[in-house]
């Protein structure tokens, strides 16, 4: 049960400072209208809310963690959860790539 060490963490209200730092606005949107979503997440998300109240449920665990319009939400990757989205969420996101992708397949030449 290694998810329950998987936490959501929220700054509430960063600084105008910070999200031009993160180059925010450059970031791609996505948007949903309420109800109650499973997601999982292969990759660390950092969004930010320009609209929207979310309690996120993580699997295996009783606790949510609720965010909304202009907080900054880091989710880390592994993380299964239910959103519980009660007014429609607007957001700036980005996935964070640990790694690079792999390079495509080498072509082989089957001479046998």
């Amino acid at each position: 049960m290694s998810e329950n060490n998987l936490r959501i963490a929220v700054e509430r209200n960063p600084s105008e400072s910070k999200l031009s730092e993160l180059n925010i606005k450059c970031w791609p949107k996505w948007g949903c209208s309420p109800g109650k979503y499973q997601l999982k997440f292969d990759a660390e998300e950092t969004c930010y809310l320009l609209k929207g109240k979310v309690k996120a449920y993580p699997k295996g665990s009783p606790e949510f963690v609720e965010f909304g319009a202009g907080d900054l939400v880091v989710i880390p990757k592994g993380l299964s959860c239910t959103w519980d989205v009660s007014v429609s969420v607007d957001k700036h996101y980005k996935f964070e790539s640990s790694s690079p992708p792999p390079p495509p397949p080498a072509l082989s030449s089957s001479s046998q």
